[in-house]
Parts: structure tokens; C-alpha cells; sequence
């Protein structure tokens, strides 16, 4: 992220901002990815870090238990197990919190992608040139049912001119 995101945020601009980076680092994290892996809890998975990250930006904002809870509809037992790291949600988001302190706020995807930036400039090389042969082949098939349109028409007229001839026979 280009931007400055506080992490003592004022005002709701600055939650959001600290919110989304919590959630997005914390999802990026080899961690939480292995643990998404598992179809079956993955919404439960995001919902609990959005959750927690959403929490945790609001505290840091100096709300309350009771505001944060009105404010997510959640229960207040929720909010405090998140904050007070009861759940593996909140101890996620508080490692990347804590992470952000430590480096500051760096969510750095080619170096979770595991790929280096010349891998990443060959893959976008490789791309576009995929995408050119995709637009070459698309421009062949328009020209082929071209092709095969006016062949069935010919043909069509030719049924219509033998159906013609075998009427007079």
C-alpha cells in the first residue's frame, strides 16, 4: 500500500484504512493461507479476521468494548475474546498489528507470491504474448465461420437449384 495508514487512527477514514490493512495482511500471512485451504471454514475464517481486524483498528481509536460491538453487531464477549487475543482470530490480527509496528505498514504480495520481480516480468511477458495468440485465433475463427457461413449458402442454393431440377424431371 502506497499510502500512510496511522496506527492509532482518527476519525473513520483512518479505521477503514487501518481495518483494511490488518485484514488484508493478516489474510496474506503463509498462516492464515494454509488455513484457508480448507473449503469448508474459509468464510468462517474471513468473517472472524474481518471481525478482529475491524475491532482492533477501533480500539486503537480509543473506542469502547460497547461501541465496537454496536458498531460491528456483534456481541461484546465477541469483541473482548478478538481484542484480548481468546481466539485465533485476534491473535492473527494482533501479529500483523504487531508486525506494523515493528516494520511499519508493508503488505508485500511478490514476496508472499514467492516470485521475484523478473519472474513477475516474464509471467506478464508471457501473458500479453498468450493474449496476442488469443486475439490471432479469435480473428481466425471469425474468418473461418465467415468462410463457413458463405459455404452454407452456397450449398443451400445449390439444394434449392437440384430441388428445382428434380421438380421438372
Amino acid at each position: 500500500m502506497s499510502e500512510e495508514i496511522p496506527l492509532t487512527p482518527i476519525g473513520r477514514d483512518q479505521i477503514h484504512k487501518l481495518e483494511t490493512a490488518l485484514l488484508i495482511g493478516t489474510l496474506l500471512s503463509p498462516e492464515v493461507i494454509e488455513l484457508l485451504k480448507s473449503p469448508e471454514e474459509r468464510l468462517t475464517w474471513v468473517d472472524s479476521l474481518a471481525v478482529a481486524a475491524a475491532a482492533l483498528a477501533r480500539e486503537k481509536a480509543h473506542m469502547t468494548v460497547p461501541q465496537i460491538a454496536e458498531e460491528l453487531g456483534r456481541s461484546e464477549a465477541t469483541i473482548r475474546n478478538h481484542l484480548t487475543k481468546k481466539t485465533k482470530a485476534g491473535q492473527l490480527v494482533w501479529q500483523t498489528y504487531e508486525k506494523f509496528v515493528k516494520e511499519g505498514v508493508k503488505i508485500d504480495v511478490e514476496s508472499l507470491l514467492g516470485a521475484s520481480s523478473a519472474e513477475l516480468a516474464r509471467l506478464k511477458g508471457e501473458n500479453e504474448e498468450l493474449r496476442r495468440k488469443l486475439e490471432e485465433s479469435q480473428n481466425r475463427i471469425k474468418e473461418l465461420s465467415s468462410l463457413v457461413e458463405g459455404l452454407l449458402k452456397k450449398i443451400n442454393k445449390v439444394k434449392d437449384e437440384l430441388r428445382k431440377v428434380l421438380e421438372e424431371l
